[in-house]
């Protein structure tokens, strides 16, 4: 998933008529001259909760921008230090609604969502407050879901063209643009009509080959920059046992049972479904650099080949000489043949994670 800046949706907004303040982009002080009217200078950082973070500050004068420009430059949301600033003008309005769309993968369909309880805690909103519309990708935004819009947010009817627009606008981007979830939040109510405050756009990253234009922020760890351009998912956490899986969730359920355990992950790197060889040696090497004490590698093998994965590992010990333990539990496609070679190099394997979990954690207290 690639989470587009605030600015970067609202170009996509434009391009599909759907109303945003004006605005500038800001990247240092100089760019900050003079001011006409009371305006919101914005973090642009690729996370949520930036106005309970300091990140989204209302100013009335160049001065007022520059020192909030000055204060937010120094904070990290999420691990994102803010490059680029958004300065736009204040829009006056009476009310403010939350509204998206997004994907519901157990219903295999993309759904409507909105809510009269716009703003920042709308995770806090009750279902029954909630309006929600299935839609059909053959179908697209039909007149029916438009006018239930209407009817439920209890806009007037002279805003029955508007609203069935920005509908329009916010499903033909969904489509064109290979969206996972197309949000504003909020959308303002004014006098004028409808304006979008704010953008969330995530974009599958699977299909970034079709969107040259978008450079996903790789946020500032220099480990996790250089994972993402491996193509290889990972997290960096606070613990000390180094952790390799195939699939995010095997991956969360080795974290947790090392928890459970009395020991502390050091990392989340996922795999996926590669046995490639190569892609597993870049992945230790990787884990290396994060200076674990011991490291656990948990491979379930379905498509996976275990012993293609087991491969891997032993080219990458072979190759980095870590000075750290590496256990591993092989289960599934050819893990026989897997946890032979490993053995047969001074790796220890495992059929059970429980077993390799418990020896993971025993190990890295000793050390």
């Amino acid at each position: 998933m690639v989470n587009l800046l605030e600015f970067q949706g609202k170009e996509m907004f434009r391009r599909y008529k759907i109303p945003v303040p004006a605005g500038r982009l800001i990247k240092n002080e100089k760019d900050i001259q003079k001011l006409d009217s009371k305006s919101v200078l914005k973090a642009q950082v690729p996370t949520g909760h930036r106005g309970k973070s300091g990140g989204v500050s209302l100013v009335g004068s160049a001065e007022e921008a520059r020192k909030a420009l000055e204060n937010m430059q120094k904070m990290s949301f999420d691990g994102f230090s803010p490059k680029e600033f958004l300065l736009e003008d204040m829009v006056k309005h009476a009310s403010e609604i939350y509204i998206s769309i997004t994907l519901d993968r157990s219903k295999r369909s993309p759904v409507l969502i909105a809510s009269l309880y716009g703003g920042i805690d709308i995770e806090s909103v009750p279902k029954d407050k909630i309006i929600m519309f299935d839609l059909n990708q053959l179908a697209g935004m039909p007149n029916y879901v438009k006018r239930g819009m209407l009817k439920g947010l209890g806009l007037k009817e002279n805003m029955s063209k508007e609203l069935s627009g920005l509908l329009d606008g916010m499903w033909s981007l969904y489509r064109n643009e290979d969206a996972e979830l197309v949000e504003i939040n909020p959308l303002a109510v004014t006098e004028n009509g409808l304006v979008a405050l704010d953008s969330k756009i995530v974009i599958d990253d699977d299909s970034l080959f079709r969107h040259k234009e978008i450079s996903p922020d790789l946020g500032t760890d220099p480990l996790e920059i250089k994972a993402k351009k491996e193509g290889i998912a990972f997290v960096r956490l606070d613990g000390d046992i180094g952790l390799i899986a195939n699939g995010a969730g095997l991956t969360m359920a080795t974290i947790d049972q090392i928890a459970l355990l009395g020991g502390k992950a050091g990392d989340f790197l996922d795999l996926g479904g590669t046995d490639d060889p190569i892609k597993v040696t870049k992945a230790i090497e990787l884990v290396a650099e994060s200076n674990p004490k011991t490291v656990l590698i948990n491979v379930f093998g379905g498509v996976t080949k275990a012993d293609t994965v087991a491969s891997g590992i032993v080219s990458a010990v072979k190759a980095i000489k870590p000075k750290f333990k590496i256990f591993v539990r092989l289960s599934g496609f050819n893990a026989d043949k897997g946890k032979k070679l490993l053995a047969e190099n001074g790796i220890k394997a495992f059929s059970e994670m429980e077993e390799a979990v418990k020896a993971v954690v025993l190990a890295s207290k000793k050390v």
